[in-house]
């Protein structure tokens, strides 16, 4: 692994990236890898899988034991203990607050940030008669489920993509929610069959976007990293975690918040729910990308303003 103390850090000779072992995580990693390589050619670049606490907990929802920390605790301890120089996520499992330590100085070119409706017997949601059975990791995708469709039965499912495919396809669902980015990436696009748009089902913070991660004491692997990053995808990402932070988001606030770039504008849309969906408080904002971050939380401050302020209370 590659330091040096000047200005202007050389190219590296050696990267680690600590990953998750997941398909999707490796698939990520790759993809880091590759674009890396390509930046790099007489560069080095290693994988560093790991296995996290999030990845072994499988028999309780992620907001009963810890919530989305539990993805990258591990992987960072590897960037403190010197064993990786880098670790790659999906931004909507990176925690809203990041331990001085940590630095995110690139955030890539985002694929489809929306949710899919995956299902073996049904068309669209709609489709599906009452009493039928939607599978769903996150509390944000249950509250917005409950709000519009009533009368299907919304019940939790954990694991990886491939392990809540196989669910559905045991029977054990009627349909499940999944980010189709991951579907995407993977080569499973077909497997959806219906994008949910984001009035149905606003997104969550960072969705579909890789964040990589560092060190703060080394400003040299910032500067390998900068290339990587995408400054709209950044910052739509950003103003979105903005709205989390603000309103202390976790697995355990139905929560979304998704901003899409529209000419020179950044248009942002969030919410805060009760989990049955009974109470759903919206929100939008647009403003410059520039200062995406406090666009974020000033669209906080609005759903504070409109009854946020009360769910939270009584959820936390």
């Amino acid at each position: 692994m590659t330091s040096t103390t000047s200005s202007s850090p050389a190219a590296p000779e050696r990267i680690v990236i600590a990953t998750r072992e997941s398909r999707l995580a490796l698939w990520q990693a790759e993809h880091v890898k590759a674009r890396l390589e390509a930046l790099y050619p007489a560069c080095t670049v290693e994988l560093l899988g790991m296995t996290t606490r999030g990845d072994q907990i499988l028999d309780r929802p992620l907001a009963k034991v810890g919530g989305k920390g539990l993805f990258v605790k591990e992987l960072e301890t590897a960037l403190l203990d010197g064993r990786a120089d880098i670790a790659v996520h999906s931004m909507k499992d990176v925690p809203m607050e990041m331990g001085k330590a940590f630095a995110l100085p690139c955030i890539s070119a985002r694929e489809v940030p929306l949710d899919a409706f995956v299902s073996n017997r049904y068309a669209s949601l709609a489709d599906m008669p009452p009493g039928t059975v939607v599978g769903t990791s996150s509390l944000r995708r249950e509250s917005q489920l409950h709000a519009q469709y009533p009368f299907l039965a919304v019940t939790s499912l954990r694991g990886n993509l491939d392990t809540r495919l196989r669910k559905l396809d045991e029977g054990q669902y009627d349909a499940i929610i999944l980010a189709a980015a991951g579907l995407t990436r993977l080569g499973l696009a077909d497997r959806i069959r219906a994008t949910l748009p984001a009035e149905v089902s606003l997104p969550a913070a960072g969705q579909g976007a890789l964040g990589i991660e560092c060190l703060s004491s080394r400003p040299e692997v910032a500067a390998w990293l900068a290339p990587l990053n995408d400054p709209a995808t950044s910052a739509c990402v950003r103003a979105e975690r903005a709205v989390a932070r603000a309103l202390a988001g976790s697995c355990e606030v139905p929560l979304g918040a998704y901003a899409e770039l529209r000419g020179a504008r950044l248009w942002l849309r969030g919410f805060v729910a009760r989990p049955d969906g009974s109470e759903i408080v919206r929100a939008e904002r647009e403003g410059d990308p520039a200062a995406a971050e406090a666009l974020g939380g000033a669209l906080a401050d609005d759903l504070r303003a409109q009854g946020a302020e009360r769910i939270l209370a009584e959820l936390g």
